[in-house]
């Protein structure tokens, strides 16, 4: 728990700290929230702010967004971390920020990593919440709906922030060079395509990339009063990360392409290959699981249903033990999907009821299957006509599910994949009856 003034000493901070920008003018990236006429710039310059949550990946702003509208605002602020404080501490600054209140200043408190406190600690926060003591701001790289509870979460705003492109990161490096507060006093050489590299390193993380940049120009060699970067000097300060990644920048979305597309043309050699590019280049286990388990949907199906549950498991495992342990789980998974049989339809099905979803929206539900909890909607003839199948010898009845424009549409086509050509007569059964059967 640190109470932060709004002016520090930033001679001994690191290139990152002293480049932290101190308006929204200076900030990099997030424009989709901060551009101009964009909903949270509106609510930071109209001081209208309420208890928010940021939710991004490392190094996109979280804290220093926090930090900005703290003094745009000229609020106290307090930087507090999930990660060393307890119950105690909490209370400790909910008296402080009480105090504050009755001499009419207004508390920020950000709490970095919200989501690893357990519930107990995220419900000493509420009733201060409530009563207006302080103004919340958590940050979390978790999804809030799964790691914050409802009642904190019900009373907070979620902003999502976005990776840095590298174009952006490129050009926060560019400036860092020539800003007094980073490498503006000295003469450096290095070249475009060098700070390209180093942004593309970064993967989305501003505090990565300055980083990495004060590294390469400590690292430099001096002539006289310039200092160059050369590419050995590059290719030895950038981690194995980079490495695994490809020396010209290959960003993780395109791994994860690969690992998708080997799994889809049922490969497990170079599925469990690239699934060890990302995991050993630091890749969050847990965004691949979730990869995992769309594509045993979306790439298996019915053609495989346990695909599926195997993948839910493997999410699980990732999430109860972590790295390292969890590599053995992945690779299970991942070389099942490689060598189950594929089925694109139920990606098919919903895309295709979608489109008509879209663009017939205003079409009614069938009186016949609507329900009838009132006398009102009885009177309406609302259930009129329902047939209930478990009444019928059959478990199957001929009534009309679909709106009176749609009848006859077909969204889900199975394939002969697997355990879905099994699905695929069951339909033809089902359909060859309801022609025979159908209402006259």
């Amino acid at each position: 728990m640190e109470e932060q003034g709004l002016f520090e000493n930033t001679a001994t901070q690191p290139l990152a700290a002293r480049l932290r920008p101190q308006t929204l003018d200076g900030f990099v990236g997030q424009t989709h929230l901060l551009g101009p006429g964009k909903v949270l710039r509106r609510l930071i310059e109209n001081d209208n702010i309420s208890s928010m949550i940021f939710w991004g990946p490392p190094g996109v702003g979280k804290t220093t967004l926090a930090r900005i509208i703290a003094r745009h605002t000229k609020s106290a602020f307090i930087d507090f971390s999930a990660v060393t404080s307890g119950i105690k501490e909490i209370r400790a600054v909910m008296q402080k920020a009480e105090a504050n209140r009755q001499y009419g200043a207004r508390t920020i408190v950000f709490v970095d990593e919200i989501h690893r406190f357990n519930k107990a600690q995220q419900d000493a926060f509420l009733p201060f919440v409530e009563k207006g003591s302080i103004i919340l701001i958590g940050a979390t790289t978790e999804n809030p709906s799964f790691e914050i509870n409802g009642a904190l979460l019900s009373r907070c705003k979620v902003f999502v922030l976005h990776a840095l492109t590298a174009e952006e990161l490129t050009g926060l490096l560019a400036r860092a060079l020539t800003d007094p507060l980073g490498f503006g006093g000295q003469k450096i050489t290095i070249s475009r395509d060098m700070l390209s590299q180093i942004a593309n390193f970064a993967n989305g993380d501003a505090r990565t990339a300055l980083g990495t940049l004060e590294m390469v120009v400590l690292n430099g060699e001096a002539d006289g009063d310039t200092l160059t970067v050369t590419e050995e000097t590059l290719e030895q300060c950038l981690s194995k990360k980079s490495l695994l990644y490809d020396k010209n920048g290959e960003e993780h979305y395109n791994i994860i392409s690969a690992l998708h597309k080997s799994m889809r043309n049922s490969d497990p050699d170079a599925a469990v290959y690239w699934l060890a590019r990302m995991l050993e280049a630091g890749e969050d286990p847990l965004y691949v699981a979730r990869r995992v388990l769309r594509f045993a949907s979306e790439d298996v199906g019915l053609a495989d249903p346990r695909a599926m549950e195997l993948a839910v498991a493997a999410y699980q495992a990732c999430h109860f033990i972590g790295m390292p342990e969890c590599t053995v789980h992945l690779t299970q998974a991942v070389i099942y999907l490689s060598l189950a049989p594929k089925s694109n339809s139920m990606e098919v099905a919903y895309n295709n009821a979608k489109a008509d979803a879209l663009t017939q929206l205003d079409e009614p539900v069938p009186l016949n299957i609507r329900n009838a909890p009132t006398k009102l909607m009885r009177d309406l003839h609302y259930g009129e006509g329902y047939q209930y199948a478990h009444d019928y010898k059959d478990h199957i009845t001929s009534m009309q599910c679909l709106p009176d424009s749609l009848v006859g549409r077909a969204y889900y086509e199975p394939s002969e994949q697997g355990l879905e050509a099994r699905f695929k007569e069951r339909l033809r059964q089902i359909k060859e009856w309801k022609r025979q059967h159908k209402q006259k």
